[in-house]
């Protein structure tokens, strides 16, 4: 698991006291493939999770994360992967970078704050080097697909852009030293996969906030006045789909959308059609070849060497093809055929492919930010923009390769021999 640090929590923390284990601290507590896991091990663990911005960590989730750890670095040794103590450090100043701080200064904070600088470097070798077997191991098998990265223009090219949404929200109070019963609380509830009325019943027993007596409702809110950090949260959900856990100053969060309004990108009805036709003497020859027909390239090998020259194969916009033609078409999926009888002749028409028109204009030069009427670029990305095709072609990359990964480590997980004393 990934964490990001934020100033805030390490403000939050360093002043809260360590807890002293009343247990020897360097007794086993694991053993995983014959190598120990100390109670000193995951009370750091424990600590620098919480520090990172989780709060309600227990130490059940610090003695996991310990694990996948040794499975990482298990993984590494296997494939002859070593951190260098060159690269070590440039892993542990980017880590300390996201919180604006050198890796000196970081590791000078966690100090204060009761966690030792070994359990901060354990925790960026590992990430490092399971990042080198991921290249290694996983990422020379992934592979994109210009359809794939056609279906996901696609998807956002049709999925309106929201306007407003209708959120109820759930504030479980967290003071210092009640973390950890406020995280699982919130956990619990949102693990739960509650239904709107029933998140509104949680929201009167649990909640803290002034809406607590209207179940947590809020009215219509612009998407455009909430707050940036909390965008991405609400925007991912789908109504009826609570969010996970929020971690503030004293509270737990959690949202739950209700509804949502959106209105659809210029253009983005508007289809372009590959498709080809092929005029025959009559409407039972049209059938007949459209019953042995599997797909574009196949119509010209159906057709045969006399009649494959006549196959016309074009792309259009829906707009610009004939009417009675792109009527047929809008009943078939692709490599569907259909048959437009005139009476004294016929057409075989057929579907090769069907795209937004936006998606089939796209270069991958389309630009990502707003031009103002000066012409200088904002400085803002547009966030209502279509994300270009290497844009669209990484993600899907990395989210094949963050699976692939997770899959990986439950094998390893799975292979190892785990037992506590």
């Amino acid at each position: 698991m990934r964490y990001f640090l934020s100033s805030l929590a390490v403000a939050a923390l360093l002043a809260a006291p360590v807890p002293v284990a009343a247990q020897n601290p360097f007794e086993p507590v694991i053993y995983i493939n014959n190598a120990a896991i100390t109670r000193y091990e995951v009370g750091q663990r424990q600590r620098f999770m919480q520090i990172l911005g989780a709060p309600g960590t227990t130490e059940a989730e610090a003695q996991q994360a310990l694990i996948d750890d040794r499975l990482r670095n298990h993984a590494a040794r296997q494939l002859g992967i070593v951190p260098t103590d060159e690269g070590l450090q440039n892993g542990l100043e980017e880590f300390a970078s996201r919180a604006g701080l050198s890796a000196a200064e970081f590791t000078a904070a966690l100090e204060s704050a009761g966690v030792e600088p070994q359990a901060y470097r354990d925790f960026v070798s590992a990430g490092l080097v399971w990042r080198s077997v991921i290249r290694e191991r996983v990422v020379p098998r992934i592979k994109v697909s210009d359809a794939e990265v056609d279906q996901e223009l696609r998807r956002v090219v049709e999925t309106p852009i929201l306007s407003r949404v209708l959120i109820s929200e759930l504030v479980i109070p967290a003071p210092p030293g009640q973390e950890q019963q406020a995280m699982t609380l919130a956990r619990r509830i949102a693990g739960a996969n509650l239904s709107s009325s029933e998140f509104e019943s949680a929201a009167r027993q649990y909640s803290a906030a002034e809406s607590a007596g209207a179940g947590g409702r809020l009215a219509w809110v612009d998407i455009d006045n909430l707050p940036p950090s909390l965008r991405p949260v609400i925007t991912a959900l789908q109504p009826g789909q609570t969010s996970q856990p929020l971690t503030v100053q004293g509270a737990v969060v959690l949202f739950h959308l209700r509804d949502s309004q959106g209105t659809l990108r210029p253009g983005a009805t508007e289809q372009v059609i590959d498709y080809a036709t092929l005029r025959l003497p009559s409407a039972s020859d049209a059938a007949a070849l459209a019953a042995r027909t599997r797909s574009c390239g196949d119509l010209y090998v159906q057709a045969g060497s006399q009649a494959a020259p006549q196959v016309q194969r074009q792309t259009a916009p829906q707009g610009a093809i004939p009417a009675l033609i792109a009527q047929r078409l809008a009943t078939l999926d692709r490599d569907e055929t259909g048959v437009v009888d005139y009476g004294n002749g016929a057409d075989l028409v057929m579907l090769c492919s069907r795209q937004p028109a936006l998606v089939a204009d796209m270069a991958d030069d389309v630009a990502t930010t707003a031009l103002p009427d000066d012409g200088v670029e904002a400085a803002l990305p547009d966030a209502d923009a279509l994300p270009t095709r290497q844009a669209v072609r990484d993600e899907i990359f990395n989210r094949k390769a963050n699976a692939a990964a997770e899959a990986y480590l439950a094998e390893l997980r799975a292979e190892a021999l785990i037992r506590r004393p």
